[in-house]
């Protein structure tokens, strides 16, 4: 998928989120936590040029939640922040040093709520190729991409089950040769996947 297509997919109208296929809607996530859902942001970042990707990181391994996972540049709203596009930008200077003057914003995408009590908003986000990243040595341990043609390929993502706090608990999961991207992360892509497809 060229640059000029991926922008003039991002471009159309915004999907209604029950036009996507939810891998795990909130009713389920609903069951899973306290009953306390906390607002959080992430950046999509979508790497462009000749051959696009997404752009994903790897979790600290020393952290208190979610160690070692893949995962978007995102984390909680704050109270100082304007809106989840703000919480998104100001994550992913953090945690791997993109400048928000080199993200393009194009969209936002449904909110996605996770069995750990967040309700996730990604930002969809346009990046040009060649930046060079810096993470933040204790929140990320490697930076990396799943290229759009894997991201495009309807076969790629595989569904998987696992029992979780006493029940039976779904779960995508993408092929990547470093990284093991499932839970929040991949489901967040499946949704990006599937508007992109519709789009088309």
């Amino acid at each position: 998928m060229e640059e000029s297509e991926l922008r003039a997919r991002l471009a159309a109208g915004e999907a209604a989120p029950e036009q996507i296929a939810a891998p795990l809607r909130s009713t389920d996530a609903a069951g899973l936590t306290d009953g306390t859902v906390w607002p959080a942001a992430v950046l999509v970042p979508l790497i462009t040029g000749p051959a696009p990707s997404v752009l994903l990181t790897k979790r600290h391994a020393g952290l208190s939640a979610h160690a070692g996972q893949v995962s978007f540049p995102g984390g909680r709203i704050d109270p100082t922040d304007a809106d989840a596009r703000a919480a998104a930008l100001r994550e992913a200077k953090e945690e791997i040093g993109l400048d928000p003057a080199n993200v393009e914003v194009v969209r936002t995408m449904p909110d996605y709520v996770t069995g750990t009590g967040y309700r996730i908003t990604p930002i969809v986000g346009l990046v040009p190729p060649g930046l060079t990243y810096t993470p933040a040595p204790d929140e990320v341990d490697a930076v990396f991409e799943l290229p759009m043609s894997v991201l495009m390929d309807p076969r790629a993502p595989q569904k998987r089950r696992a029992h979780y706090r006493g029940r039976w608990r779904e779960f995508w999961v993408w092929p990547h040769p470093e990284h093991y991207i499932w839970g929040a992360t991949a489901a967040i892509l499946v949704h990006l996947a599937e508007l992109l497809r519709r789009e088309g």
